[in-house]
């Protein structure tokens, strides 16, 4: 994980202050709102607040609920495969009820199941940090 640094600049660093704390509002209503995505908003507010406010950036990465996802993600060793399996499943859940349930634009209805479609694919060949190593176990696979 980068260590957080604050930006020369101290307009820089309240742009990138105030961008940190309107993305991550943005990531919370998306918890709630399946529309909005969550993680691509907290990892543009763990990327502002690095070069912003080091203890609000190790505060979120460090964070109980969604900290050690964001790490696996910025360390580069992607997202477990539980938590794919509910991004997927949540996705099509909300996708496949908006698009044929609500949306009565027939090229809009397709458009977003494409959407999803290239998003479980992404999602899918994201790689999975090999949780054995993380809890200290020395099993080889």
């Amino acid at each position: 994980m980068k260590t957080p640094y604050q930006h020369r600049n101290p307009a820089v660093r309240y742009l990138l202050f105030v961008i940190g704390w309107i993305s991550f509002v943005l990531g919370m209503i998306g918890l709630l709102l399946p529309v909005i995505p969550t993680t691509p908003f907290l990892l543009l507010s763990a990327a502002c607040f690095l070069r912003s406010s080091p203890r609000f950036y190790v505060w979120l990465t460090e964070h109980r609920w969604w900290g050690k996802y964001i790490r696996y993600y910025l360390d580069g060793q992607g997202i477990p495969r539980r938590i794919k399996i509910g991004i997927i499943a949540m996705l099509w859940i909300t996708i496949l009820t908006s698009a044929l349930l609500i949306v009565k634009i027939h090229w809009l209805s397709v458009m977003m199941i494409s959407v999803a479609a290239i998003m479980t694919v992404y999602i899918a060949k994201q790689a999975e940090p090999n949780l054995n190593e993380a809890s200290g176990s020395s099993k080889d696979s």
